[in-house]
């Protein structure tokens, strides 16, 4: 119990998404700070792009392992990150330890503070898809975080739900809403974008970003495959790919991809760029979980590539549809959403289930209330 003392949080954070969706939470700390006392770790699991993620939303953090190595493993990750976490968790003893998601980071964070002793909070907790290789390792990740997690920010009714039926006490779940809807809000309120070829260009633009481990080989293929076929078939469009730094991406795009027209092969931008690019795209195609959560707030259909998502809540609401990775399918389901302005309309119009902008304070005030007495 705090009995009137500031209660010390941890925020971990791996990857360019985890900062995304805890620069607000770290926000919202901030805005309490005569409570709370803050510590941000970054592992470095991203290096330039998580780098990049930090400086816009002007988080400097306290401790940096600087893990990242070209082409590194998971278990090489889990290995170098455990004991530079532990000697810092020693020293710091925080109260709570906030982890965000599905990464190793996470995973590994939330084990070495069990290992302390120290409460761990999950941030967006509950997500499933009940395949451990779908995604890959992700699945299993939020599985084993959730065994050893003390208070579950679930940012959904369903993602609550799964955390009940596997056995997890219903005080120790809170719904919360997304944060990444409230990095969104924060980025569309503060930021006035410096990309004009949207703007300047006639042709409808197709924003896609796929880069996830089960989608390469075959898979990315496929889908380099069905952005030819779209290109050959529709004259009025244009697609934007930000190609992630991972060789296993970068060489297969460029090789299908490089000398085809009206597909532009650009640099990942910065966070705030790629709000733009989605805010000025006619749809979306991604492998990516949280584009499924922040494109439905722009009015923006998303086709998902990929098999099963963890995300069910998007697909009942209508905002996006999974589309997978065979080409024909990939084919057909763009050229719908290209050629039916009703069936168009409906999923750019479909309510966002995914909260209201405001989760990170709930979370600052569900920590606060374990820590009263």
């Amino acid at each position: 119990m705090n009995h009137g003392k500031k209660i010390k949080v941890a925020v971990i954070i791996g990857t360019r998404p985890e900062a995304i969706k805890l620069c607000p939470v770290i926000f919202g700390l901030r805005e309490k700070s005569q409570q709370f006392n803050l510590i941000v770790i970054v592992t470095g699991q991203h290096r330039e792009m998580l780098d990049q993620i930090l400086k816009e939303f002007e988080v400097e953090p306290q401790y940096n392992l600087d893990v990242m190595e070209k082409n590194q493993s998971l278990a090489r990750l889990t290995e170098k990150v455990i004991p530079a976490l532990d000697n810092i968790l020693l020293k710091e003893n925080p109260d709570i330890l906030l982890v965000q998601g599905d990464t190793t980071t996470s995973l590994v964070a939330g084990l070495v503070a069990f290992y302390h002793k120290i409460m761990i909070g999950h941030v967006e907790a509950g997500l499933r898809t009940y395949n451990k290789y779908f995604p890959f390792p992700e699945e299993i990740n939020r599985k084993l975080i959730s065994g050893f997690t003390d208070i579950n920010f679930a940012p959904t009714q369903s993602a609550a739900d799964n955390l009940t039926r596997e056995g997890i006490p219903q005080d120790k779940v809170f719904i919360t809403g997304n944060t990444v809807i409230d990095a969104l809000f924060y980025v569309l309120g503060n930021y006035k974008s410096k990309w004009t070829e949207f703007q300047n260009c006639e042709n409808r633009q197709i924003l896609i970003t796929a880069h996830r481990r089960e989608n390469f080989g075959m898979p990315l293929k496929n889908i380099c495959q069905a952005l030819v076929k779209l290109i050959r078939k529709y004259d009025d469009i244009e697609i934007t790919y930000p190609v992630h730094k991972n060789p296993n991406v970068q060489k297969v795009i460029y090789e299908y991809l490089s000398d085809v027209e009206r597909v532009n092969l650009i640099e990942p931008v910065n966070y705030f760029e790629f709000v733009s690019l989605m805010n000025e795209s006619y749809l979306i195609l991604t492998d990516s979980g949280g584009i499924q959560e922040e494109a439905p707030s722009l009015g923006k259909p998303v086709l998902v590539l990929r098999d099963e998502t963890e995300r069910p809540e998007a697909i009942a609401a209508g905002t996006v549809k999974l589309v997978g990775t065979d080409t024909d399918v990939i084919v057909k389901e763009t050229s719908i959403l290209l050629e039916n302005e009703e069936v168009y309309s409906e999923m750019a119009n479909a309510i966002n289930p995914y909260g209201d902008g405001k989760a990170s304070g709930r979370i600052a005030e569900i920590i606060l209330s374990n820590f009263k007495g």
